[in-house]
């Protein structure tokens, strides 16, 4: 007899485990979610339990991954608890429909920018698509006041919270997409421009550069065309269930 979401819960599980292994959060934490919806098209949080890395090191079994009803906040399925960072999630989700993915992580490179509270410069060309990597200001771990920070400055951005990464001040990423995979991806080209937009501010401090500098320029300018992130069509889920319309980029992505 198979799990609820089985495929869904294998999946998240399997790139949980990737993510921990390529020292892409720590053992201090971090947690993964994606939507995803039954016959009847009702929502579901499918999501790592708490102690994820602290207990388990991200070796998790799929009837670990935590499958709860997003209305009711109410867990489903799954051996374990759900972490303190649920309410995040939730917050996330509620911002924006087509967001079917959040990923917290205390992300090793970008934790730099975040406990400085400065905004990541954009600098590699794989992360021009993010635009503006913005610091939120700071509030507890797992307080509602983080997660409804998050929740406001999700819903300012509009469409673009389908694809994009904030930093938590302190508290390393948050990152909302429509799929597990492109969040994987983010947060992996992510964690390179963190280091190197590092290396340039001591070349800025050394003289040898007037500024950041990303695609032959300043990295301020606009460049002709910025490739979309790669998105399905619908999400991998159980059960498929549009996407609000593909977010249209501005002109000028910093």
């Amino acid at each position: 007899m198979k799990m609820m979401f089985e495929e869904e819960r294998i999946d998240l599980a399997h790139t949980v485990q990737k993510m921990f292994d390529r020292k892409n959060t720590n053992l201090a934490g971090g947690n993964m979610s994606i939507k995803v919806f039954d016959q009847k098209m009702h929502p579901y949080i499918i999501m790592t339990p708490t102690f994820m890395s602290e207990t388990y090191y991200s070796e998790l079994h799929a009837a670990q991954i935590l499958v709860i009803d997003e209305e009711t906040g109410e867990k489903i399925d799954g051996v374990g608890d759900v972490t303190r960072e649920i309410n995040m999630h939730k917050e996330a989700y509620k911002a924006h429909p087509g967001i079917r993915c959040v990923y917290h992580s205390h992300a090793e490179e970008s934790m730099f920018w975040a406990t400085a509270g400065l905004d990541m410069p954009n600098v590699t060309e794989a992360t021009r698509e993010l635009g503006q990597i913005k610091v939120l200001p700071f509030a507890p771990a797992t307080s509602q006041a983080l997660a409804d920070i998050v929740f406001k400055n999700l819903q300012a951005i509009g469409d673009k919270a389908m694809e994009n990464v904030f930093l938590l001040n302190s508290h390393g990423v948050v990152i909302t997409t429509t799929d597990l995979h492109v969040a994987a991806r983010i947060l992996e080209t992510l964690e390179w421009n963190a280091k190197i937009a590092y290396q340039q501010a001591l070349f800025i401090k050394l003289g040898l550069l007037s500024d950041y500098r990303s695609c032959g320029a300043n990295y301020k300018e606009a460049l002709p065309s910025v490739p979309p992130i790669a998105m399905p069509e619908v999400p991998i889920t159980a059960i498929p269930a549009k996407f609000p319309s593909h977010p249209q980029r501005p002109a000028n992505l910093m």
